[in-house]
């Protein structure tokens, strides 16, 4: 007969960020595409109250707007600019349901290049 106690149950990583309400998740991740101000103003809220869905969209915002850097190519940049327009329409989207859905396309790539960011 084995006598032997058992394991102790896991217990939340020291490290992960604390939970907030769904209310104020969303407000990161909503604000967050609101212009580079917006963006701004995001990170500081962030910084207040980490939650992981105020950073996941801080780290697809951040994606977006290194990504319009490219948008200063004549005529290309154009194209360029409508893509990530949508992009961005449908980041926000995501923001106000309270996903973490990654922008098609790039928005894995977001994650993966920026994955520690405003955690």
């Amino acid at each position: 007969m084995d006598t032997t106690t058992p394991p102790p149950a896991p217990t939340a990583a020291a490290a992960a960020p604390p939970a907030a309400s769904t209310a104020e998740d969303k407000t990161v991740a909503i604000v967050s595409y609101f212009s580079l101000i917006g963006f701004i103003v995001a990170i500081v809220l962030n910084s207040n109250k980490k939650t992981k869905l105020g950073a996941f969209h801080l780290r697809q915002m951040l994606g977006l707007i290194l990504s319009s850097i490219v948008c200063i190519i004549p005529i290309l940049g154009w194209i360029i600019f409508l893509g990530l327009f949508i992009l961005w329409i449908m980041g926000l989207i995501s923001a106000t349901k309270g996903e973490m859905k990654p922008v098609p396309l790039l928005g894995g790539l977001y994650q993966k290049w920026f994955g520690t960011a405003f955690d």
